[in-house]
């Protein structure tokens, strides 16, 4: 098949991870498979260097941004349009909000004979105003009458998906988004080395989230557990792995807490380091506001590292509560305390769970099974199949 995924930043972060494995998993394949992407990046990093692999044909549209812009987003509507009955493509994939929606208006313009969408996660979410998500979901419902089968990284993606009017629940399916597993596995030499370069003792137990220093990435809601999980645990040490806009605030208020010595921020780091540091932590807490589903919870799992995680959105997909981790109603900083307390002060239950995780997420979050099923879904789903 000729194969065109779309979308709108080649950031470094979950969804554009997906995308490429995805791309090069089909080219490998033997399809003829070709990905556009806005010219954008941003502070996170660029995955454009990644973008060739496997023989893929990498393209830059100009005028893919991601803000709003009338002008650029009519040029770029056009542009697609023509592209995709030039290239007389079977299957057009679009990945995120804006090149989600100009994508699959571009390609029934077309004439695309399938047209797939992928939410990673929705772009109206509880997050945002009420007249933002009112207006994110009319573009959305327009975008999805052009759209012949959904993908989501969740069955909660579906629900709300649904829930929404984007389309009916039989036009949709879940493939967890894939990764490279190999690359997540326990290792006692690269515990000890980084957690030296973090400066933490090796009887501490290192209390671990990887997310932007941004709102509703659950900064707040761990801050709001730092005082009584150190009173409870001595021995606690928390690291973040990320940076963002509101670092500076955060450090502050740790600071007004007394346990700025307790704490390490690692700043922004490659995504190909996040195996290595996850060796270091004991346990993950995720307690992000809105996500589709957080691969950091599984890339934990794979490195036998429960996770204490509010229970929205895709969470409740990779946490067994009790066998690999817990989960809590989100918003429940109390109940976030608890549970972080319990598994800090239980080195066996924490071990039991992060084997049992591992042996969970080895097969269902390979990102090889994720390539396997999306192919089979365009076999189904094309017409001339």
């Amino acid at each position: 098949m000729k194969i065109i995924h779309i979308i709108t930043r080649l950031i470094v972060g979950g969804a554009q991870e997906n995308t490429l494995f995805t791309c090069r998993g089909l080219a490998e394949k033997g399809h003829a498979v070709t990905l556009i992407a806005g010219p954008q990046t941003g502070p996170e990093g660029s995955l454009w260097d990644r973008a060739t692999a496997g023989g893929v044909e990498a393209v830059v549209m100009p005028e893919l941004l991601r803000e709003v812009s009338p002008w650029s987003d009519l040029s770029c509507l056009m542009k697609l349009t023509a592209l995709f009955k030039e290239t007389s493509c079977d299957v057009v994939h679009t990945h995120s909000s804006k090149a989600g929606i100009l994508g699959r208006l571009a390609a029934r313009r077309a004439d695309v004979p399938l047209v797939v969408h992928t939410i990673h996660g929705m772009s109206f979410n509880r997050t945002q105003s009420a007249l933002t998500r009112a207006v994110y979901r009319m573009f959305e419902q327009r975008a999805g009458a052009c759209t012949d089968a959904f993908i989501s990284v969740a069955d909660a993606m579906t629900r709300e998906a649904v829930v929404g009017g984007l389309g009916v629940a039989d036009r949709f399916s879940t493939i967890y988004s894939g990764m490279e597993v190999a690359r997540f596995s326990p290792d006692a030499e690269t515990r000890g080395r980084v957690r030296q370069a973090w400066g933490v003792k090796d009887d501490a137990v290192v209390v671990g989230t990887i997310a932007r220093l941004f709102r509703n990435k659950g900064y707040e809601s761990i801050i709001n557990t730092m005082s009584a999980v150190a009173n409870a645990c001595p021995g606690v040490h928390w690291v973040w792995v990320g940076d963002g806009p509101d670092r500076r605030r955060y450090e502050q208020a740790v600071r007004d807490l007394g346990l700025t010595d307790r704490l390490h921020l690692t700043g922004l780091v490659p995504p190909e380091r996040i195996p290595e540091l996850l060796c270091g932590f004991d346990l993950l807490v995720h307690a992000s506001e809105w996500e589709g589903l957080p691969r950091a919870l599984p890339q934990a799992l794979l490195c036998e590292v429960p996770v204490v995680s509010f229970d929205n959105d895709g969470a409740p997909e990779v946490i067994d509560p009790g066998v690999t981790g817990e989960l809590v109603r989100l918003g429940d900083t109390d109940g976030l305390a608890e549970a972080v307390i319990k598994l800090v002060n239980d080195a066996p239950l924490r071990q039991r769970m992060g084997q049992a995780g591992r042996a969970v997420c080895l097969t269902r979050f390979d990102w090889r099974t994720m390539v396997d099923q999306i192919e089979r879904l365009y076999q189904k789903n094309h017409p001339g199949s």
